[in-house]
């Protein structure tokens, strides 16, 4: 614990104070174990030197605290509840405002490249609600710019990081699992049961960890990708002969079985069959 941290008060008394009760339209499940929000940062590794820091709905502020007390040069928290925007100002007050600004809005709208320089990097228990959505459109910027994020450390529910993180010819294989392994090296940090937050949620959490892949010149577009996919997995128990018979040139061209369904595709294949399309 830094010497900064050490003067604050305990998170419970923080949403006692400012009648912090976690709203279920708002996605929020709060987590306060200082233990859990300390492991998130220090598994994020040496990154963490020197980042610019984008954080997601904060709450009242239990893995700010852990981003603060890191080697981090700073950190911007974007939050959406009124609430939880003043209780974090005592947070401004320890760190300074060069050090912590709080930025109160909708994460859907705002674009955390225009919030920090790189290296920049998202560290959220994410609003499960949005979860995602948000998770999309931060890999539509890293297809454009891969330098965009060092990296992101994100907690989801634990059904959706399984699907982030499943392999071909699973059931939970699907077009998140193709778009995320396209673009990052994923891997998860570790899983979290219902009684780590408050209030608990019914279901159990993961923090994955994705890191922007360098990849080679000629990548499709992420409008592509998504458009094959969505075809692909929109019909999943179909043979991609079938399901896909807009791209059967492609198929044809680069050689994939056509008997296959969405589900026993390799992330690589879909790959080369985007690359097909647009050449």
């Amino acid at each position: 614990m830094s010497e900064s941290s050490s003067h604050l008060p305990p998170l419970r008394d923080v949403i006692r104070e400012y009648g912090l009760r976690a709203e279920k339209s708002l996605g929020q499940n709060f987590l306060l174990d200082q233990n859990i929000t300390d492991k998130i940062v220090r598994l994020s590794g040496p990154k963490m030197d020197g980042v610019n820091a984008v954080e997601i709905g904060p709450g009242p502020g239990g893995l700010t605290r852990a981003i603060l007390a890191s080697k981090a040069s700073q950190l911007v928290a974007v939050e959406f509840d009124p609430r939880a925007v003043t209780a974090l100002q005592g947070l401004v007050d320890v760190y300074g405002a060069e050090r912590f600004e709080i930025v109160q809005g909708d994460a859907l709208g705002i674009d955390p490249c225009d919030l920090v320089p790189a290296p920049r990097a998202i560290l959220s228990n994410l609003p499960y609600n949005i979860s995602t959505v948000l998770l999309l459109k931060w890999l539509t910027q890293i297809r454009e710019d891969v330098t965009c994020y060092a990296f992101l450390s994100l907690m989801f529910q634990k059904e959706v990081a399984d699907r982030i993180l499943a392999q071909p010819s699973s059931k939970t294989y699907g077009r998140l699992s193709v778009m995320a392994q396209w673009l990052c090296d994923v891997k998860r940090l570790f899983d979290l049961p219902p009684s780590a937050f408050t209030p608990p949620p019914k279901v159990k959490s993961s923090v994955l960890h994705f890191v922007p892949k360098n990849l080679d010149a000629g990548q499709p577009r992420f409008e592509t990708m998504e458009k094959i996919l969505a075809a692909a997995f929109g019909q999943r128990r179909k043979m991609i002969r079938g399901s896909l018979s807009d791209y059967a040139a492609e198929i044809e061209q680069v050689g994939i079985d056509p008997t296959l369904r969405a589900e026993d595709v390799p992330v690589c294949e879909y790959v080369r069959l985007a690359q097909a399309f647009e050449s």
